[in-house]
């Protein structure tokens, strides 16, 4: 986009390079690229927490949210959101309501998988209703498992990243240094 000094016109010619660092710019400020490995470990670390944690369907909003109050890269942190894969989703939560209901003395009903199984294979919304009340007494075992182990998780993924993006910016710097060195003789 170019301003003309005489009009007040706007050229919007895409061609002349400033529209496109105008987008950059913008991008750069809402996404927070620009971090340190501490930060941008962090902030992936965050939205690990949040894609972990209890309040299943709002990960994003929150992780976001959480990344955008405390200023961290937006970006890390919507990958670490979406760590949590589909595929391990549902094992995740169970292992970890299971361990939730172990730490706070709560037994598993012994039959709770075959009847949740059971009501999968034939579902409506009474039985939906009927599932919903036999999870009722695991709520508080759901809530500190998932919660302790979303904290888990997080820390871990904090100390994998760092690691990871220190690593990787080193070998950038020999890369570059390499090529300076190479491009003077």
């Amino acid at each position: 986009m170019r301003i003309s000094p005489t009009s007040t016109e706007f050229d919007f010619n895409p061609h002349n390079g400033l529209m496109k660092e105008a987008v950059k710019r913008r991008l750069e400020i809402l996404l927070h690229t620009h971090d340190t490995p501490r930060r941008t470990a962090a902030a992936y670390a965050l939205g690990v927490f949040w894609g972990f944690s209890p309040p299943l369907g709002l990960h994003t909003i929150l992780g976001l949210g959480s990344a955008f109050a405390l200023g961290l890269n937006r970006l890390a942190a919507l990958l670490g959101i979406y760590s949590n894969l589909p595929w391990i989703i549902v094992p995740y939560y169970m292992l970890a309501t299971v361990a939730g209901a172990a730490m706070l003395g709560v037994d598993l009903p012994a039959d709770l998988m075959a009847e949740f199984r059971g009501l999968l294979e034939h579902f409506t919304l009474r039985q939906g209703g009927q599932m919903w009340g036999r999870l009722a007494p695991l709520f508080w075992s759901y809530v500190l498992g998932t919660t302790l182990g979303a904290l888990l998780i997080a820390t871990t993924a904090y100390w994998a990243a760092l690691f990871f993006i220190v690593a990787h910016r080193r070998r950038l710097e020999r890369s570059i240094h390499s090529h300076t060195s190479s491009s003077v003789m």
